[in-house]
């Protein structure tokens, strides 16, 4: 029973995925959700509450994924642990590949409704608080700088969520993976202590 009752939440998210994709948050109905998935109302309401809590579990179901992957990487120092994180990139492209018009959703929803942002705004202060955290330790260990961790934090950030962005506005116009791996170590160039 357990068995079908997740087999009908994961129609019911990918085919969400599909309709935010194609009429956006707001476009996207309950109603097509559901032929979509091929359930009825009853079962889309007995395991959300809401098209929001569809949307959110997708957010947090996407960022649930990138968290996992980063703790699965520590390596043994802290710079050798940043660039097998670039290795990442290659599954979050593939993954978000087909669902640049939902990843642009979230940012879009973020703007208009507070519980999307705060759930948004959530995972980002969480990465944040990682990577400065990450710096801190490179620190202590004597692999990096005496640098300002937050900023750091702040510039891999911003090289991630920039070159996702573009790999996904513009896949083929380079090795996206390469990018942020050659970004990376520009990066680390500058803090790396010799």
């Amino acid at each position: 029973m357990q068995q079908r009752s997740e087999e009908t939440q994961a129609r019911i998210l990918e085919a969400a995925i599909r309709r935010f994709s194609i009429s956006g948050y707001n476009g996207a109905s309950v109603d097509e959700i559901c032929a979509e998935a091929g359930v009825s109302k009853g079962a889309f309401y007995h395991h959300f509450s809401t098209k929001q809590a569809v949307f959110l579990a997708l957010l947090n179901g996407w960022l649930g994924t990138i968290d996992t992957g980063l703790k699965a990487v520590r390596q043994e120092t802290v710079p050798q642990t940043l660039m097998q994180m670039t290795s990442m990139l290659t599954v979050i492209f593939a993954s978000a590949d087909d669902r640049l018009p939902m990843f642009l959703e979230f940012w879009l929803q973020a703007s208009r409704e507070d519980a999307v942002y705060q759930a948004m705004i959530a995972p980002y202060r969480y990465f944040a608080d990682y990577f400065t955290s990450l710096i801190k330790t490179g620190i202590a260990e004597g692999s990096l700088k005496e640098v300002d961790p937050e900023i750091i934090a702040q510039a891999i950030l911003s090289i991630a969520i920039g070159t996702l962005l573009q790999g996904l506005l513009d896949p083929d116009r380079t090795n996206w993976s390469r990018v942020a791996e050659q970004s990376i170590q520009a990066l680390l160039a500058g803090v790396i202590k010799s």
